[in-house]
């Protein structure tokens, strides 16, 4: 695990200016560091040892005769068998590491590499003879890769951060994903916060040459129900892929642990590694946000040590700005940061976790996919009837009865963009006083949709999450915060060998009326006990709802409503009507608040 910088070469002090950017991403790679400069392109390495702790395992690597040179972020679990096939094709290696596989790999194959691979990762080959940079992203987004063209310059990183002690880059605030992060609660498009900076989405490589940049994608999730096999038979294929999966993702020369809640994910995840440490947060006493008491009994059950931590407000209010920092652009997932707190904890004892990640979005485990199957009668109302009911309904004052005629009366493609719908594309047109380009949002989703047009409605949710929701947030938080702490955070359910499995198991299995991930949960049974395995999903709950209002949490949030930054983007006024609003009981709006709140906290340290 690491982190790495490069840009194609045209200044004088090279060397100073990769030094500069190996520095701002430190915390990816504690460990090493190295560079290679010539007068094409400087690059720059970070590194956390995991696999091959020696020296050996430093990058920058080199093949055979130094014409190729690599940079890797990332795990290859498959990487033995992938070595033993280059060895016989003539290859030799210098090191243990799984990284010389992917240098010795692209020799042998090319791109077609990529689709031989089994793990998470991000990496970039320079052919210094070709003078041309091939780059490529895993399957499901797990490592991050960002790119900027600037100036005649072409950077690329683990991270932003490190894009901005460049001399060629310009930073400029991008209004476009304001407005968007406003409906979504993250960034969903390539561009990012950062104009002229963007993201290489997931199972995509790029070629750079001469300027020019071709981007191509080399896999995608294919959902096709096999209805053949009885339920029993996805069950045995289930558990038997993912005991596989937790073996594959434990491959490493230092300790492993494993984080844990009250769910079934991280619970399942924790039963089958079998490791000696699990590691949990939570908030206060209330069982409502602490599942610290669920999981020291679980630990117990599986006979493994839990090492826990309650977080108090002080400590989660106090980190913001730093998280912000971390997270490069601002999330408005108040788990982020609780998810920093148990990364920060574990950090002290491992550096490596298994975590539950992904799960929901391939086995179909948010509630919400079981929308489509409530209240059948009144999805048999002709469409027509339910959309006159819908705008009737959606000018009453929202209430759950009246929110329910409000979504049945739209289609699917226009009421669900994903696990969080913050401001409507009307609501944040009132609340900004700047005028941007910003796509709506069923803009965003429909090329996605369209991929699925066939599906059901349950496939096209969970089709869509894997696409923007589970890349934009859950990924995104799940690489920043362990990596904010040195820790290397690994993701068994989002396996290839895993998706292949879940996209053929049936909806029915998948999603019913009264439960999520049926099939799953069924193997997880074998593993966890029935009061975990058949849990109702939580999430990663924090009280922001509480703290917003109490005085000094109100105080905090009212400031920054207040302030000059919130004056430029905002009608201010109906920022802190949201917030007195939501003080006095008079509605719910905490996700709103927080919303805005984290974008003008990152504001403050990226732009003031």
């Amino acid at each position: 695990m690491c982190g790495f910088v490069g840009f194609t070469n045209t200044k004088n002090d090279s060397n100073k200016i990769i030094e500069a950017m190996m520095d701002k991403i430190k915390h990816r790679g504690p460990d090493s560091g190295g560079k290679h400069v010539d007068g094409d392109i400087a690059l720059g390495f970070r590194r956390l040892s995991i696999i091959d702790i020696t020296e050996s395992g430093d990058q920058p690597i080199y093949n055979e005769d130094g014409t190729k040179v690599l940079l890797f972020n990332g795990e290859i679990y498959n990487y033995q068998s992938i070595r033993e096939e280059l060895i016989k094709a003539g290859h030799t290696f210098k090191t243990k590491t799984d990284s010389e596989v992917l240098l010795h790999g692209y020799e042998e194959y090319g791109e077609k590499l990529l689709n031989k691979l089994r793990g998470m990762f991000a990496f970039v080959i320079w052919d210094t003879v070709k003078k041309e940079l091939f780059g490529a992203r895993d399957f499901f987004g797990i490592k991050p890769l960002y790119y900027a063209d600037m100036d005649g310059t072409f950077m690329f990183g683990s991270e932003i951060k490190a894009f901005l002690v460049h001399p060629d880059f310009k930073k400029v605030l991008n209004e476009a994903a304001l407005e968007n992060y406003l409906t979504f609660q993250y960034s969903p498009c390539a561009e990012t916060f950062f104009k002229g900076v963007f993201k290489l989405p997931p199972a995509h490589y790029f070629k750079y040459k001469g300027g020019k940049l071709d981007i191509t994608r080399y896999w995608d999730v294919e959902f096709k129900p096999d209805n053949t096999p009885d339920l029993d038979k996805w069950v045995d294929e289930i558990s038997d892929i993912f005991h596989n999966s937790v073996e594959a993702h434990k491959i490493s020369d230092v300790e492993v642990g494993s984080f844990l809640s009250s769910g079934v994910d991280s619970s399942y995840v924790a039963a089958v590694a079998n490791v000696d440490k699990t590691f949990t947060v939570g908030f206060g006493e209330d069982e409502k946000y602490n599942e610290i008491g669920w999981a020291k009994e679980f630990s117990k059950y599986i006979g493994k040590e839990n090492i826990s931590k309650v977080i108090t407000p002080e400590e989660y209010w106090g980190n913001i700005s730093k998280i912000q920092y971390h997270m490069d652009e601002p999330l408005a997932d108040p788990s982020c940061i609780a998810l920093y707190f148990v990364c920060n904890k574990a950090s002290e004892y491992v550096k490596v976790v298994l975590s539950g990640e992904g799960a929901d979005e391939i086995f179909g485990g948010y509630n919400i996919y079981k929308e489509p199957m409530s209240m059948p009668a009144y999805n048999a109302i002709p469409r027509p009837i339910r959309r006159g009911i819908g705008a009737v309904a959606s000018k009453l004052p929202a209430k759950r009865g009246v929110n329910f005629l409000v979504r049945r009366g739209k289609d699917l493609e226009e009421r669900f963009i994903g696990n969080a719908y913050m401001f409507s594309e009307k609501e944040r047109k009132t609340l900004l006083k700047i005028k941007t380009d910003a796509p709506n949002a069923m803009e965003i989703t429909r090329p996605f949709y369209d991929k699925v047009k066939d599906a059901d409605a349950v496939t096209k949710m969970q089709y869509l999450d894997l696409h923007l929701w589970m890349t934009g947030d859950i990924l995104l938080k799940a690489d920043k915060m362990s990596m904010a702490n040195s820790l290397e955070l690994r993701v068994p359910f989002l396996d290839k060998e895993v998706m292949a499995v879940a996209e053929r198991i049936p909806t029915k299995y998948r999603v019913t009326d009264k439960n999520t991930k049926f099939a799953m949960r069924k193997a997880a049974l074998r593993s966890a006990p029935p009061q975990t395995a058949n849990k109702k999903k939580l999430g990663f709950p924090v009280p922001i709802r509480v703290w917003l209002k109490e005085d000094k949490y109100y105080g905090i949030v009212k400031e920054h409503f207040t302030s000059p930054a919130a004056e430029h983007f905002f009608n201010t006024e109906m920022l802190v009507k949201l917030l007195d609003d939501h003080r006095s009981g008079k509605a719910d709006n905490s996700r709103k608040i927080w919303t805005i709140f984290i974008f003008l906290v990152w504001y403050k340290v990226y732009f003031e």
